[in-house]
């Protein structure tokens, strides 16, 4: 099919915003400069942050009026694309983070990928880039199978079918049947929006030429709270839709539980029980300098890896059973 201005049609770009004064502008500019033979505009969700992300906000709505501004007082994900989604004007949208950078030519193939697979949701790789040393170092770890596991938007791999995608470009009115996000949640909105696409006998599609560049979180602490949250909220994905649990899941909260009661019989009773955490720690040492591309990559994976791990499966095991109906986590970093 012909890439034409008849058959493109418009698209609404949305993004939550909430302290992003290091990459808003970045992330921006990439959206305006699309190669995109149709109308477009750019829906930002402002959330109440502490930086300079409304200044800087302000200041893009005003040097192009493609950019429009929302405001998102609650400053949670789903509750600011329901608003911007409400917002938009056109048949499209396409979620887009505010430290993420897509390509010139990115809606235009995601687009084209709806058109021909007749998907409601289609998105590809979250392609990690880092700047500094230990952002360089989360990024290996989030594109490497030692650190997140068979996730094809992590990984890659071959186009097709899939649970969930990372962002998404959607049809809006299969969007707007499926509710809108769930606003109880504030992570994994993603996958449990796309759980609800396809139980309405939806297609959500991976393809992996949907190159989204994201900035790793740059510190310990950071990374933690974001994967203690993941674990959190995918706990929550399972209660709300049973059957939606698979090993990958379950592997780091049964590596916490094993490691914790490793490390009590062998103080308690037998150092012999020490075997097993000795063994993960020995592996993850030994991938890290497979995976790692530079001497401090090497060094510093052990402890990303081992953030990634334990922090996910503690948050998964302690997530509480009310979370969705009372428990509201911040998204502050």
């Amino acid at each position: 099919m012909s890439l034409t201005n008849e058959v493109l049609p418009g698209v609404s770009v949305i993004l939550p915003i909430l302290n992003e004064e290091r990459d808003l502008a970045q992330s921006i500019g990439a959206i305006l400069k699309q190669d995109y033979p149709s109308e477009f505009e750019v829906i930002l969700a402002l959330g109440p942050s502490k930086d300079r992300t409304t200044q800087i906000a302000e200041e893009l709505a005003k040097s192009d009026s493609r950019v429009i501004l929302v405001s998102n007082p609650t400053g949670r994900t789903a509750n600011g694309l329901n608003l911007a989604i409400e917002k938009s004007r056109y048949p499209i949208i396409s979620r887009i983070d505010g430290h993420a950078e897509i390509s010139n030519t990115y809606l235009r193939e995601a687009v084209s990928i709806l058109q021909r697979t007749g998907a409601v949701n289609v998105g590809g790789i979250m392609a990690a880039v880092g700047k500094s040393k230990f952002e360089r170092a989360v990024a290996t770890a989030m594109r490497s199978k030692l650190g997140v596991g068979a996730s094809r938007f992590h990984t890659g791999g071959g186009a097709g079918p899939a649970d969930t995608v990372y962002l998404g470009t959607f049809l809006k009115k299969a969007l707007i049947a499926a509710g809108g996000y769930d606003e109880r949640f504030t992570r994994a909105q993603d996958w449990e929006l796309n759980y609800r696409l396809r139980s309405k006998g939806g297609i959500v599609w991976f393809d992996p030429s949907l190159l989204v560049t994201y900035r790793p979180r740059s510190s310990v602490r950071t990374l933690a709270k974001q994967y203690f949250q993941y674990g959190t909220w995918r706990r929550a994905v399972t209660r709300q839709h049973k059957g939606t649990v698979n090993f990958r899941y379950l592997a780091p909260a049964i590596l916490v539980i094993g490691t914790l009661l490793s490390l009590a019989t062998g103080f308690l009773l037998n150092p012999i029980f020490l075997a097993l955490p000795a063994t993960y720690l020995v592996l993850l040492i030994l991938g890290s300098f497979v995976i790692g591309k530079s001497l401090s990559e090497k060094f510093i994976l052990p402890i990303v890896l081992l953030t990634m791990h334990f922090v996910w499966g503690m948050g998964f095991v302690l997530s509480p059973k009310n979370l969705i109906t009372e428990g509201l986590i911040s998204e502050e970093e």
